[in-house]
């Protein structure tokens, strides 16, 4: 979550070039009560980027065999993503795992040895999410044992975030001047704002494990919904114009 900072009143003085990057901390002088609120604003919009995961889980009785195995049936994988126009930078490898494989013997009350086991998971954007069920199907079709996802996001949302920053100030002004009016004031002074840009709110999907390929009759339904992202501010506002 990143955090940035707007102090109301900033000084500025004449430096050297070389001090320019030192700022110092401004300290607003008040006479009246403050306020201090923390506003949430979120804004529902339309996804139109789905991401899922698709990988390939393969098991030999030795560790060259099972990535040997396990790279040829993930190249398949890979290629058929590419073939449905997935560009590269949409694709991005986000796990390899290699680890031995035990059975427990409860006769000799001890692990026995079965082999290696690999398993190797690509991450996936889809800009055109309504393509979504047909990629999965895709997928299973060519060799994929491990499905996960769909995730939806929004791959610009600086307007929507702009509506919440909107929406949060305002409501942070009236908070504000009703607990001046509550308190005996007749106007406030913004002081300090502090913001904290929230990520989205999908969701969340089950994933799919250990799927053969004629376990999909048809592409899986998907329904995309909405997405929200929101902003949080933390503002300080002065009381001013006390009434008599």
């Amino acid at each position: 979550m990143k955090r940035l900072t707007f102090p109301a009143l900033v000084a500025m003085a004449s430096a050297p070039l070389a001090a320019a990057a030192t700022a110092a901390e401004v300290q607003i002088a008040v006479t009246g009560p403050v306020v201090e609120l923390n506003v949430y604003e979120t804004v529902e919009l339309a996804p139109d980027m789905a991401t899922i995961s698709a990988g390939v889980t393969t098991e030999a009785n030795t560790a060259v065999e099972a990535v040997r195995a396990n790279s040829a049936e993930m190249r398949r994988v890979v290629d058929r993503i590419k073939a449905l126009g997935i560009a590269e930078r949409d694709i991005q490898t986000s796990g390899i795992n290699l680890s031995p494989r035990y059975d427990y013997d409860r006769g000799n009350q001890q692990p026995v040895f079965r082999g290696y086991q690999v398993s190797n998971r690509v991450s996936v954007k889809l800009r055109e999410i309504e393509e979504t069920g047909k990629v999965l199907d895709a997928l299973v079709a060519a060799g994929a044992t491990d499905i996960g996802g769909p995730s939806f996001s929004v791959q610009d949302d600086t307007a929507a975030r702009e509506i919440a920053r909107k929406r949060a100030m305002e409501r942070a002004q009236q908070q504000a001047r009703s607990y001046a009016a509550m308190s005996g004031f007749g106007d406030i002074r913004l002081l300090e704002i502090s913001e904290a840009l929230m990520g989205y709110n999908p969701a969340p999907m089950p994933q799919m494990r250990e799927l053969a390929a004629d376990s999909v009759a048809a592409a899986p339904p998907v329904e995309p919904g909405m997405v929200s992202t929101g902003i949080s501010i933390s503002v300080k506002y002065e009381m001013v114009s006390p009434r008599p």
